[in-house]
């Protein structure tokens, strides 16, 4: 039932999100559909009272609920970001705005862009894994089961680290060869 649950939040958050864009700018009712992309976060929370029912009416802890800690982690540290991406989008498409800037090739911009998008990463993770925690404390059964995925999160973690700072890197090297080459010219 709970799997049923977390499909069923993950679509309305889309589906809440296409109507509230749709509201907005198919409709021109930008109030209307505000109160519909007010309505995304309620999903997050249906989501974490399902998890916290279950367990509480005797549900063997597994990685059904660690599924719902990640999604809630998840969609709290980018669903701004993606709210955002998707209002930039529809105002083009649905309402005549200016096309999105696309996002940085290289550079600074870029590094900067990474390191946000790893530092959104961490905050996910935080609060996934801090759910997780929350809910094996209110199950009474341990957090062997709850904490499965936290191992495998870690690794993707680390290696979003390596990725995500290693445009600094590059980017300091990029700039260093670009100011060479205007003292040579």
């Amino acid at each position: 039932m709970l799997l049923a649950v977390i499909a069923g939040c993950e679509i309305g958050f889309w589906v809440l999100l296409a109507a509230g864009m749709a509201t907005r700018y198919l409709l021109k009712r930008p109030k209307a559909g505000l109160v519909l992309l007010a309505g995304v976060p309620l999903v997050d929370v249906v989501m974490l009272v399902a998890s916290v029912i279950d367990l509480r009416q005797g549900g063997e802890p597994s990685y059904k609920h660690s599924l719902a800690a990640i999604f809630i982690g998840v969609s709290v540290a980018f669903g701004h970001q993606t709210i955002a991406w998707a209002d930039r989008w529809a105002a083009y498409w649905l309402a005549g705005a200016p096309r999105p800037v696309k996002p940085p090739k290289g550079g600074p911009d870029r590094a900067r862009r990474e390191r946000q998008g790893w530092f959104r990463h961490l905050l996910a993770y935080a609060i996934g894994v801090g759910l997780m925690l929350l809910l094996g404390v209110l199950s009474g059964d341990g957090y062997d089961a709850l904490l499965g995925p936290a191992w495998s999160w870690t690794i993707v973690l680390v290696i979003d680290a390596i990725v995500s700072f290693s445009y600094s890197f590059y980017s300091a090297k990029e700039a260093d060869s670009s100011a060479e080459e205007k003292q040579t010219v």
